[in-house]
């Protein structure tokens, strides 16, 4: 029996108890029903299959083992189909590091008003000739892994901000239906996070118009936690107080250090091995690899992800159309 006692706060495993179903002395039972599971999808390498790690996967399911486990084998799967995605996934990887150094995520200091760890994104920060989106996307999971480590983010969750301010048509072409598939299945449904909001501030109608694209590939759950707020700081601040926020979102606290996370990373020099084979920092090969969805619908029938381009003319046109 795993000794789970002192792990965080008495406010905090309360927390757990009220709002997760987590129930100390059931807690190792939970956990071994989730790990018996295993034997049921032989298709999937489970690589870790200790407490601690399994323990995420029934916190983000409320303690509803079979919902754990439907997370946990996504996890592994989302993975074994991607594989581009997590190769050399290692903040020592030059493309990942640029893209942590762009603020992709930053981190801030304080959590919300529930404990929350607050992401922030600043769409201003990608210059799109120096890199491709997949490595921000690379960038976030690879945070998120680091970050889900602690037990009272397992718990609390995350709220994510994303600051749409001089964001550009060129950069909005190079969001193909496919990226955005993807990067909703990653964190939607095969990441083990509770998150608890989706900010979008200062977003122009070309966003709003990629958005109506995503909302076929959301859960109802998901959609109720996006909110556009646009240039209404007012409404932001009342979901996450301007106390903790910094002055570019509005917040009463200095401007926030962009590339305080990454060197984070990198003196931790975090990565995760996923047993993949040979390395490739290729992103064609991601964005061609699509080849299946693990659980959101495609928009239309006729949507191919083996044919998915990186044509900035075809993208635009297609955000044209949803406006």
């Amino acid at each position: 029996m795993a000794d789970w006692c002192g792990r965080f706060s008495p406010e905090t495993e309360l927390k757990a108890q009220k709002e997760l179903n987590e129930n100390p002395a059931t807690r190792d039972d939970d956990i071994q029903s989730v790990r018996d599971l295993v034997v049921t999808r032989p298709d999937i390498k489970f690589i870790r299959t200790d407490d601690a790690f399994i323990l995420r996967f029934l916190r983000a399911r409320k303690f509803d083992t079979y919902e754990a486990f439907r997370l946990y084998a996504r996890y592994y799967e989302y993975r074994q189909i991607h594989k581009a995605i997590f190769q050399e996934f290692s903040v020592s990887n030059p493309e990942m590091y640029q893209a942590l150094m762009d603020g992709f995520p930053a981190v801030l200091d304080n959590t919300d008003h529930f404990g929350r760890k607050i992401l922030v994104l600043n769409t201003a920060n990608w210059e799109v000739w120096r890199y491709p989106y997949i490595h921000i996307l690379r960038a976030m999971l690879l945070s998120l892994e680091y970050l889900i480590q602690d037990e009272e983010t397992q718990i609390h969750g995350f709220v994510i901000i994303v600051d749409w301010t001089a964001f550009s048509f060129k950069q909005a072409a190079r969001l193909s239906p496919g990226l955005m598939r993807l990067t909703i299945e990653g964190l939607q449904d095969c990441f083990p996070a509770r998150f608890g909001g989706i900010h979008f501030v200062n977003q122009p109608w070309y966003v709003e118009a990629a958005f109506a694209i995503c909302r076929p590939f959301l859960k109802q759950n998901t959609k109720k936690k996006i909110f556009l707020h646009g240039n209404n700081l007012t409404t932001l601040h009342s979901h996450i107080h301007k106390e903790i926020l910094p002055s570019e979102l509005g917040g009463l606290l200095p401007a926030y250090n962009i590339g305080k996370f990454a060197r984070e990373l990198l003196e931790q020099d975090f990565g995760i091995d996923y047993g993949s084979s040979s390395p490739s920092s290729d992103h064609k090969d991601i964005t061609m690899g699509l080849t299946r969805s693990l659980s959101v619908p495609l928009a239309n029938d006729q949507y191919n992800d083996k044919e998915t381009k990186d044509d900035s003319q075809d993208n635009m046109e297609l955000l044209l159309t949803f406006d």
